[in-house]
């Protein structure tokens, strides 16, 4: 039997014991993160995440956690609501919860966890995985399988936006414009399609009149985007906005005022090299709570998906998400 046949939550899911008997066996190990103590993980695993291939990706992770002595269950997630209610109910139990797929799942896993108090960690599976690359979270097999039975849980902090955990960042405009095109063509190859779709998003672009509340503070903006960032980093491994550190209790905010097209493709390009946020239609300030609004309807992101609308409230929450991570991270 592979690591992950049959499972304790009814078809579809799956569970492998190594010391452990069941739910709730090892269950503290998440809390106290002493190094070689019996743990037991739920990995949600998102069918869809990486092509298609997230299910195989996780199986000799599994494997290597079941030979040290951890019990593993390991469930197919069947959407945002499934990824949360499972991760909040396993967290519940005392289980670490690994979120085996891309940053989409790793917010609604992280939703869960955080609701129950529990501790998160990531298995990055799918095409971006730009929050687990902001953490130095590895991919390869042995090295995640070490970080996830002997890592400590470390704080991390989240943005809140209208109910919805963001590990990682909350945007809105040409770049949730390019989200939505990306995710409706997931047939493409990944990093071409990251490349393309924000071309496609200028080419029917107009700027935006925002209106933003920041820290009870009334604002005006012709422009582009808007981003508030906890990790900064998004868009197949671009550090959008680099200031911004996931466990220093305070969000990013970045805004790009308006210009001609040729100002937004020389922004774009200029965020290779971290030198985007030195332009002059450019600013960035750290802040703990920030609403926007817009005179049109915008598409609101969160780690790679429209999981709100307008007008989108955003909080932070200081270390509200324990998550194994790499020392130094």
């Amino acid at each position: 039997m592979s690591p992950a046949d049959t499972g304790p939550d009814g078809p579809g899911s799956g569970t492998r014991a190594g010391s452990g008997t069941g739910p709730g066996a090892g269950s503290g190990a998440g809390a106290d993160g002493a190094a070689g103590a019996a743990r037991t993980f739920t990995a949600l695993v998102n069918p869809i995440s990486g092509g298609g291939t997230a299910w195989q990706y996780w199986q000799p992770v599994a494997g290597r956690l079941s030979a040290a002595g951890a019990t593993v269950h390991s469930v197919r997630t069947t959407g945002r609501e499934d990824a949360v209610e499972r991760a909040e109910r396993a967290a519940a139990q005392g289980h670490i919860v690994v979120a085996v797929g891309g940053d989409g799942l790793v917010r609604d896993a992280a939703e869960g966890v955080v609701a129950s108090g529990g501790v998160l960690a990531i298995a990055p599976a799918g095409r971006g995985n730009d929050l687990a690359k902001a953490l130095g979270v590895p991919r390869e097999a042995a090295a995640l399988a070490e970080l996830l039975l002997r890592s400590a849980p470390t704080a991390l902090d989240v943005a809140e936006v209208n109910g919805v955990i963001a590990p990682g960042n909350v945007y809105v405009g040409i770049d949730s414009m390019a989200t939505r095109i990306i995710n409706d063509n997931r047939w493409m190859p990944g990093l071409l399609l990251y490349r393309l779709a924000p071309v496609r998003a200028i080419m029917k672009w107009r700027a935006v009149r925002y209106e933003l509340v920041v820290d009870g503070e009334t604002r005006r903006l012709t422009g582009h985007t808007v981003i508030v960032a906890n990790s900064g980093a998004y868009g197949h491994g671009l550090r959008i906005v680099p200031s911004a550190v996931p466990d220093d209790g305070e969000l990013d905010l970045l805004t790009v005022g308006d210009g001609p097209r040729r100002q937004v493709v020389r922004f774009m390009n200029k965020v290779k090299d971290g030198t985007h946020v030195d332009r002059p239609e450019v600013t960035v300030e750290r802040v703990r709570t920030v609403t926007i609004d817009a005179d049109r309807p915008v598409p609101v992101c969160v780690d790679g998906d429209e999981v709100t609308t307008l007008p989108a409230e955003v909080t932070i929450r200081p270390g509200a998400l324990n998550c194994l991570v790499p020392e130094g991270s």
